[in-house]
C-alpha cells in the first residue's frame, strides 16, 4: 500500500492522504454521489477528489507526489477494486497546487488537469461551487474509499458519513494557530456517525447539497478522537483562484 503521510510536529500532528478513510459511518448507495473521485498512484487509490469541470479535479495539495509516478483519476466508481462499467480512468496532465500551500497544512488546495474530457452520465457528474456560507451546526455529507481503523484495510466501496459545523471560535480555541478561520472550515461529529480520516483526503465537505469544503487534516494520533474537530479547506474562499487557474 502506497503511503504519504504528511506530519507537522508541533502540539498535534496533523493527518496526511493514504492510511485511513472513513470511520463508522455507511455504505454509499452506489452512484449516489457522481461527482466522487478516486485519486490513484500506480493503481492504488491515494486520495478523493471532486469532479467540478469535465476536465477538473478539486482535491488537497498534499495529495501530490509526482515521486509515485503517473496519477490517474477513477470516475464513475463504487468499488474500487472491480472494473465497473461505469468507471472512466483519466491520467492526470498538470498539478495546480495554490501557490500558498505551505507543505504541510496551510492552502492546502489543488487542482488536477486531466489529459481529456470526462464522459457526462448519469454516474459520472460535476458539482458545481458553493454559493451561500456554513454555519454553526449545519448537518453536512462526507465520502471517501481511505482504510478503516475497524478493519485495517481500505474500503473497496464508497463510504460516507455525517459531520456538524463547529463554531469558528471553538476550531479556534483547540486548533490555535494551525486553524485559520478565512480558509478553513472544522466540524464535529460523533463515534456513531463516524467522519473522516487520512484516506478521504481531497473529498469533499457537502452541506445542502453544496459543495462547502476539501477534506484537510485531523489529530493523526486518533483521527475519532472527539478533542478535535475534523478540519476542511473553505471551497468558497478559493473560488477566485479556481476560475483563473482553470482558465489558463
Amino acid at each position: 500500500m502506497i503511503c504519504c503521510i504528511l506530519y507537522v510536529f508541533l502540539q498535534i500532528s496533523l493527518t496526511g492522504a493514504a492510511e485511513s478513510g472513513i470511520v463508522g459511518g455507511r455504505e454509499a448507495k452506489p452512484h449516489s454521489r457522481p461527482y466522487m473521485v478516486s485519486v490513484q498512484y500506480r493503481g492504488v487509490h491515494s486520495c478523493g477528489g471532486i469532479l467540478i469541470q469535465r476536465d477538473f479535479v478539486l482535491t488537497a495539495a498534499h495529495c501530490k507526489n509526482e515521486t509515485w509516478g503517473s496519477c490517474t483519476v477513477v470516475l464513475g466508481a463504487h468499488d474500487i477494486t472491480k472494473k465497473e462499467r461505469t468507471q472512466q480512468h483519466i491520467e492526470v496532465d498538470e498539478y495546480y497546487p495554490h501557490p500558498g500551500f505551505t507543505g504541510q497544512y496551510e492552502y492546502d488546495i489543488m487542482l488536477l488537469k486531466l489529459k481529456k474530457k470526462a464522459k457526462l452520465s448519469k454516474n459520472v457528474k460535476t458539482i458545481g461551487l458553493p454559493e451561500g456560507k456554513t454555519s454553526a451546526n449545519m448537518e453536512c455529507a462526507v465520502a471517501g474509499w481511505g482504510w478503516t481503523t475497524a478493519h485495517d484495510c481500505p474500503s473497496n466501496v464508497l463510504k460516507e458519513a455525517t459531520e456538524n459545523i463547529e463554531s469558528t471560535s471553538n476550531c479556534q480555541n483547540i486548533w490555535q494557530q494551525y486553524f485559520n478561520s478565512d480558509h478553513m472550515i472544522c466540524t464535529n461529529f460523533t463515534k456513531k456517525s463516524g467522519g473522516v480520516c487520512q484516506g478521504d483526503s481531497g473529498g469533499p465537505l457537502i452541506c445542502k447539497k453544496k459543495l462547502q469544503g476539501v477534506t484537510a487534516f485531523t489529530s493523526s494520533e486518533d483521527c475519532n478522537d472527539l478533542r478535535y474537530p475534523h478540519v476542511f479547506t473553505k471551497v468558497s474562499f478559493f473560488i477566485p483562484w479556481i476560475k483563473e487557474t482553470m482558465k489558463k
